[in-house]
């Protein structure tokens, strides 16, 4: 059996992780964002942004570490596997604070492929900033349209999802998987 790799991503605060939770209490298998780990670690190293200070860097570890999941996703035997971000969040992250890249961040993209991709619109009501998302809402539209940009630019069919409740987007997701 083929596992399909599933992508949920979007901007800052639209609900990610919230669907992801709820998918892996309903059993699917779910691989978390890691820039949460690498804010964190660089936090406890004196870096208080890592990204804004080093973005080659920054975004150079979060590659691996989306690497590394969809490598070790490799052994996972189940029908679907979903990822809480995908390799490609990387370079439209990049290209949306129009930073340049080496081209292994493109090959990356374009030699690690998943299945289906679903993207989050901003919501106004459930967005918040905290201490590892530093993105007002404004600028959260605006890296939704890179994300958008970004995945489209590997050849990808993005699914919109609307916003709703819980249940409804967690339908929406399961009742348009490829």
């Amino acid at each position: 059996m083929k596992t399909k790799r599933i992508v949920i991503t979007g901007g800052p605060g639209t609900g990610k992780t919230t669907l992801i939770d709820e998918l892996e209490k309903r059993g699917y298998t779910c691989l978390h964002e890691v820039s949460r780990e690498i804010t964190k670690k660089a936090q406890e190293e004196g870096v208080e942004q890592l990204f804004l200070t080093d973005p080659i860097l920054f975004s150079q570890r979060l590659l691996d570490g989306r690497l590394a999941q969809f490598i070790e996703a490799k052994a996972y035997q189940k029908e679907y596997l979903f990822y809480d971000r995908g390799l490609p969040d990387v370079t439209a992250y990049m290209d949306y604070f129009k930073t340049e890249y080496p081209e292994s961040f493109t090959n990356s993209c374009l030699d690690n492929q998943y299945d289906t991709v679903f993207l989050l619109p901003p919501w106004k009501k459930i967005y918040k900033q905290d201490n590892e998302r530093y993105e007002n809402f404004e600028e959260a539209k605006k890296i939704h349209t890179a994300l958008l940009k970004g995945y489209e630019n590997y050849g990808y069919d993005v699914q919109l999802v609307p916003v709703g409740t819980v249940e409804e987007r967690i339908t929406y997701i399961l009742d348009n998987l490829k």
